[in-house]
């Protein structure tokens, strides 16, 4: 069994006047707020979300 890592996600700006694809992508990621972290899971799955977005959101290691 192997433990992923989990990182903290804070959307610092705004997804407003933003592709539609990446709006979508700020929700699935939890991010419906400016500034309020959301704590998950480092899965390929989330890595690739997160890159996407990556100029949107600041992306931070939980130890």
């Amino acid at each position: 069994m192997h433990i992923m890592a989990k990182i903290k996600i804070t959307q610092v700006k705004s997804g407003i006047d933003r592709p539609e694809r990446q709006k979508q992508t700020l929700k699935a990621l939890g991010l419906n707020k400016m500034h309020t972290p959301k704590e998950v899971e480092a899965t390929p799955q989330i890595l690739g979300m997160i890159r996407k977005v990556e100029h949107l959101v600041i992306v931070e290691e939980v130890k």
